[in-house]
């Protein structure tokens, strides 16, 4: 599997996904392992997940987010996902090691106390780590 149009299962979101993803495995569990930890605030799997020199643009403003810094604001619940639906997706392959997703979701949440919603198009950055997929960066970009 290289690369697939709509690679998306709708009942994803209802299945347990563990961040230790088998290497044989398509790198779109993993990506899907990440959104699920985000929505469960689940910060073992998120740190399982992400490298330790993980770095996100953030969707709403733009800003750099470290990993301490994601899982401070996500362990605190400072932000909070409620949904997150992966609308597509599409894998591309590097060598053996890497993979880049990229794909549109539709999000809801809060931070702080203020609600947001987004859609975006996203770019996720996928290593082989360890005998599993880690997140190396993940960039959103709002579709208005």
């Amino acid at each position: 599997m290289h690369a697939c149009d709509s690679c998306v299962n709708p009942t994803f979101r209802k299945m347990k996904y563990s961040p230790r993803v088998d290497m044989n495995l398509d790198p779109l569990a993993a990506d899907r392992a990440f959104f699920a930890a985000l929505i469960s605030a689940n910060l073992d799997s998120l740190d399982s997940l992400l490298v330790d020199d993980f770095l996100l643009i953030d969707v709403l403003n733009g800003s750099e987010v470290t990993k301490p810094m994601l899982l401070a604001a996500v362990g605190s619940s400072q932000v909070k996902f409620d949904a997150i639906e992966a609308v597509e997706s599409r894998l591309r392959m590097f060598a053996t090691n890497t993979a880049v997703v990229t794909g549109r979701t539709e999000m809801r949440g809060r931070v702080g106390e203020t609600a947001f919603t987004a859609s975006s198009r996203y770019t996720h950055v996928f290593v082989a780590q360890d005998g599993h997929w880690a997140l190396v960066s993940a960039q959103g970009t709002p579709i208005r």
